[in-house]
């Protein structure tokens, strides 16, 4: 009887857990030269820098929320979003940690790394407007777990 109340115990804890995602705000990145909308904590900082002309870096960072996005914008290769996430697919695969692809979809894709035993998450994220490419992905300043990752995932296909 005992097991049985603990397991319905759990099982509505789960249940109540929300997505942190819900609690996210609108962040519009206009500001910093990026045509998008993602959602993030009200926490969040966001740091913009210029990479020698060629390369525009945001980063959208809140510490206490496990929230850590880049965005990578630059001139695009191609308008092709099927070679533009191909490119990012081949960066992620040829990392010696790559373990496999969690998911994927027509713009960005979830991936999992293995470094000895420990699972680490990441993901991309590519949005093509005018002539440029954007590549939103998980900053490399923390590691991240599936849900995080997810999490960051979503906040950033749900912007406009």
């Amino acid at each position: 009887m005992r097991h049985l109340f603990l397991l319905l115990f759990a099982l509505t804890c789960f249940a109540c857990t929300s997505d942190p995602a819900q609690n996210w705000q609108e962040l519009d990145l206009m500001k910093y030269n990026v045509p998008v909308s993602i959602l993030a904590p009200d926490s969040a900082k966001v740091v913009s820098s210029n990479l020698s002309g060629i390369m525009q870096d945001v980063t959208i960072k809140s510490l206490a929320d496990n929230y850590s996005i880049q965005v990578l914008g630059s001139q695009a290769s191609t308008n092709d979003m099927t070679r533009l996430k191909a490119e990012q697919l081949e960066l992620v695969r040829d990392n010696r940690y790559f373990e496999s692809i969690v998911h994927e979809e027509p713009q960005g894709f979830v991936f999992r790394n293995l470094i000895d035993s420990t699972e680490l998450y990441g993901f991309r994220h590519i949005v093509y407007v005018g002539d440029k490419e954007f590549v939103f992905q998980n900053a490399f300043d923390g590691t991240f777990n599936l849900e995080q990752i997810e999490a960051m995932y979503a906040a950033v296909k749900a912007g406009k």
